[in-house]
Formats: structure tokens, C-alpha cells, sequence
């Protein structure tokens, strides 16, 4: 299937599904993905066939083209719901994230204020400080944890660092203390290779509900596949799936949502 990457470092605005009228901000190069993840459902594609030799866009390049995009917006009288950070690869890997996210909070204030700033991660930097510490001040700390099964990790989101250990993710987001909300996929079908990653059953929702519960996020957003990916064997989790898994977030006393 065709995948797609972002212009960078701003493209938009776009309806999200979750978010609403969302402006992006893409911290990686406009030719190619960089992220700590390789997930089979990404919408951008492989890492392989991404690969890029560009370097980040600079913080004082971000600022500038986020400043001229909300003037420009604002003279047309469009109103952003949300600044998000997204696009090609993981936001929190960028070496001026901190910085980026006080420039993006300031441009915020000053020109939009009605706009909530989302950071969209997959949660691997969330053990820096520093890091840790700018997704405290955004609006919507959105975090991914599609499973707390190892296994089904290393099978579908194929994360690149070695180190990589869910356990010790699920603590990192309990030290945001409820400042996060959980982001989770899910969904059913095959890999290329005809290995099953329906991630619906009760072996997979039972564990993740328990993580949940003891993370106490703010909120879950629960979504299944929407565009193409780059493995043709997914399937979308139905909405009776999603619906249940939904309501058994809420029955802990957890706002969720679910896009279908």
C-alpha cells in the first residue's frame, strides 16, 4: 500500500479524528522518517524506505514557520483547535525539543490562545528529564502503549533501541502523576508473514486495562487502522470491539474516546 510523509516543519491544518482542526508540526526532514519505532501500521512507511540523510529543522526554523503559518491563518480568519507535533517520526527525538515546545507555547499565547498544544509520542524519550519536563507544560501529553505484551511489541510497533522495555515505560508514565493521556491501537489482520497481531482478545485487553489503571492517565484515546500501511495484511478492530473496550476504560473511571 502507499504510504505518505509530511511536509516539515508545518503542514496543515488538518480535521483530525481525535483532535479536531489541528495545525502539524513535523520536527523531522520533509524526505524522509526518523523515529525510534518501525511500526507495521505507520502511515509513513518503513524505515527502510524512508531513510534520509537531512538533519532535523532547526528551532529557530520551526518558530519562524510556525509564526508565519498562525498569521497567515489568522488573517483568514481560520482558528487552529490544536498545535500538534507529529508528522514523520518521533517529536521528543528532536535535540531542541524543550525549546521548541516554550517557542510553541509562546507563538500559542500570542496568537492563538484558544489552541491546545498535543505532542503525539510513542514514548521512548520519556525517561529524559528534560523531555519529561516539556511534555508537563503541553495541553495534551499523548502517549502510546499499544500492549504491555514484549512480544507483541517487538512483532508490530519494532522498536529500534535495543533497551527498549514496556515495564519500565509503563513507570515512566506514572510519574507524570495524570498528566498524559494513553493512545492506544488497536487492531486485527496479519504481518506480511501471516503472523496474527489482533490485539482485541481478552489475553491482550485484560493486562493493558490493569497497566491503565495503574497509570491513571487524564484520558484514552483508543483508535484503530485509517489510512494505508505499509503491511496490507491489517485489518480494522470493529466498532462493537472498540466500543467494548471503550466502556470497560470508562467502568475504571477513566475518561475515553474511540475513532473509528
Amino acid at each position: 500500500m502507499s504510504t505518505l510523509l509530511y511536509p516539515s516543519p508545518i503542514y496543515g491544518p488538518v480535521h483530525s479524528r481525535r483532535l479536531g482542526i489541528s495545525l502539524g508540526i513535523n520536527l523531522m526532514p520533509a524526505d524522509g522518517k526518523i523515529c525510534t519505532f518501525d511500526c507495521i501500521y505507520c502511515e509513513c512507511g518503513y524505515q527502510r524506505d524512508r531513510l534520509t540523510r537531512s538533519p532535523h529543522p532547526s528551532r529557530s526554523v520551526v518558530a519562524s514557520a510556525l509564526e508565519a503559518q498562525l498569521r497567515k491563518m489568522h488573517r483568514e480568519g481560520v482558528h487552529p483547535d490544536v498545535l500538534t507535533f507529529a508528522g514523520n517520526g518521533e517529536p521528543t527525538s528532536h535535540p531542541d525539543f524543550p525549546g521548541i515546545i516554550d517557542d510553541t507555547l509562546r507563538l500559542r499565547d500570542e496568537l492563538c490562545p484558544g489552541a491546545k498544544v498535543s505532542v503525539l509520542s510513542n514514548s521512548t524519550f520519556i525517561h529524559r528529564p528534560a523531555v519529561r519536563e516539556a511534555l508537563m507544560r503541553v495541553d495534551n501529553n499523548i502517549l502510546k502503549l499499544d500492549t504491555v505484551d514484549g512480544p507483541y511489541i517487538h512483532r508490530v510497533d519494532r522498536p529500534l533501541q535495543p533497551s527498549y522495555d514496556v515495564a519500565k515505560i509503563i513507570e515512566d508514565m506514572k510519574r507524570f502523576h495524570g498528566h498524559l493521556i494513553i493512545q492506544t491501537m488497536f487492531m486485527r489482520g496479519t504481518t506480511d508473514e501471516g503472523i496474527d497481531v489482533d490485539n482485541t482478545s481478552e489475553a491482550f485487553v485484560a493486562p493493558w486495562l490493569k497497566a491503565v489503571a495503574d497509570i491513571a492517565p487524564a484520558e484514552v484515546m483508543i483508535y484503530t487502522i485509517d489510512r494505508e500501511t505499509p503491511d496490507r495484511h491489517l485489518l480494522k478492530a470493529t466498532r462493537q470491539q472498540l466500543d467494548s473496550i471503550r466502556e470497560r476504560v470508562k467502568a475504571l473511571g477513566i475518561e475515553c474516546t474511540a475513532s473509528y
